[in-house]
């Protein structure tokens, strides 16, 4: 069979709020159809948010790409078929509805595989740059450093003041 390194990151779309289902619907149809040699990952990523309702703050998880589900896979013309034929999926994001991989840097930047701590090659004191997210563009010194949570504690001079910000390790490189 094929090798997992030629597999690649992919789009599709969904209808808006189906993202979980799709998900479980594209899970039910690889073990139903042993196709775990050809899809190896779907993902809907999804991101902690702060909401303060009635006085109380609250985490709440929202989708990071709302209508969009991540599958990485190797393409052939029957795995476009199955998937798109699967309840909810509208489609694969890319001309004329054939699929489009993405390239590293997306993959990264979007935070859609885990990254080693010793692939990032960061210790605390290192100067890094914020690649993504509110704070792009900004640089800092890393203050703390979570392998486990795969985030890293930065602290950012913005108007003139030391501000700590936790993190993910891919919105972050080294400078």
């Amino acid at each position: 069979m094929e090798n997992k390194e030629q597999a690649q990151w992919y789009v599709i779309h969904t209808y808006s709020g189906y993202e979980a289902t799709v998900e479980s619907n594209l899970h039910n149809m690889v073990e139903n159809n042993s196709l775990q040699d050809y899809i190896f990952e779907v993902k809907v990523p999804v991101e902690d948010d702060v909401v303060e309702k009635n006085g109380k703050r609250k985490v709440v998880q929202r989708k990071k790409f709302p209508s969009y589900v991540f599958i990485k896979m190797i393409y052939t013309n029957h795995i476009w078929f199955m998937v798109t034929n699967t309840r909810g999926v509208t489609g694969f994001v890319g001309p004329a509805g054939r699929p489009l991989p993405l390239r590293d840097d997306e993959v990264k930047r979007m935070g859609l595989e885990a990254i080693d701590f010793e692939d990032l090659d960061i210790k605390v004191g290192d100067s890094v740059k914020v690649i993504s997210g509110a704070l792009e563009n900004f640089d800092g010194v890393i203050e703390s450093i979570s392998a486990e949570r795969q985030k890293v504690k930065v602290v950012i001079s913005m108007f003139g003041r030391d501000t700590p910000v936790e993190l993910d390790f891919s919105q972050v490189e080294k400078l």
